[in-house]
């Protein structure tokens, strides 16, 4: 029985597969990124005893009282870590605030070095089960 020579197969193969990799366009990936501009007078400051964080129905994220983004609570939340004695950090969604947005804010508030954390307004749910 004679085995039949892979030899020639592999050398096509490896050239097919080094002109489909230098044929494939190069994907560059942009991310646009809106940077914040300084303003004096309307900057939420961190409080040095107790900060609130909270979500409306609408999805918007607060930070004492104040609206913010992902990036800017986590710039929040890390200057509260920073400081001693750390403040604490009282959370409250809605009651009909998405879950998803609640799990995402939970998630960034985890990613921080937040240790002194609670959860406020819970007497809302006590009639619900």
């Amino acid at each position: 029985m004679m085995d039949m020579n892979t030899t020639p197969l592999i050398d096509v193969m490896l050239v097919l597969l080094i002109m489909f990799i230098i044929t494939i366009p190069i994907q560059t990936h942009a991310v646009k990124v809106d940077l914040p501009v300084n303003s004096k007078n309307n900057t939420p400051v961190v409080n040095t005893e107790k900060n609130k964080v909270g979500i409306d129905a609408a999805g918007t994220v607060t930070w004492n009282g104040s609206p913010v983004d992902e990036v800017t609570l986590r710039q929040y939340l890390d200057q509260t870590a920073a400081m001693n004695p750390e403040p604490e950090l009282h959370f409250q969604p809605a009651p009909d605030a998405k879950y998803a947005k609640v799990d995402e804010t939970l998630a960034v508030i985890k990613r921080s070095a937040v240790s002194k954390l609670g959860f406020i307004g819970n007497e809302q749910y006590r009639n619900d089960f």
